[in-house]
């Protein structure tokens, strides 16, 4: 079993940046592709991006594309999304996750993080 755990969310204006870490400890590998999901309130959990195991692999949603960065240290077992050119559409609770394979849906990972709370003012 993997346990993850998010830092680095917290309050930032329109443009600003903030980078996200997710800390793997238990039965952690370097073969887990990790993802990064959001929700905001009233709205279902979605995609943001997702790495794979090596890191050679990243995938990202399109509201997210070109202004987020995944990726991760497996000597530190951590991930981590920098996220630059935040707007106010980002607010939300931000979670990693870790699953056998690459996917971009909720339903391919198997342990999560407790969430860090993003919030970006207009």
């Amino acid at each position: 079993q993997v346990q993850l755990v998010e830092s680095g969310g917290g309050l930032v204006q329109a443009g600003g940046s903030l980078r996200l870490s997710c800390a793997a400890s238990g039965r952690t590998s370097s073969s887990y592709a990790m993802g990064w999901f959001r929700q905001a309130p009233g709205k279902e959990r979605e995609f943001v991006a997702t790495i794979s195991g090596g890191g050679t692999s990243t995938y990202y949603a399109d509201s997210v594309k070109g202004r987020f960065t995944i990726s991760r240290d497996n000597a530190k077992n951590t991930g981590y999304l920098q996220m630059n050119s935040l707007k106010p559409d980002d607010t939300a609770v931000y979670y990693c996750a870790a699953g056998y394979y690459v996917r971009t849906d909720v339903h391919g990972y198997d342990a999560w993080g407790q969430g860090t709370q993003v919030t970006v003012s207009s």
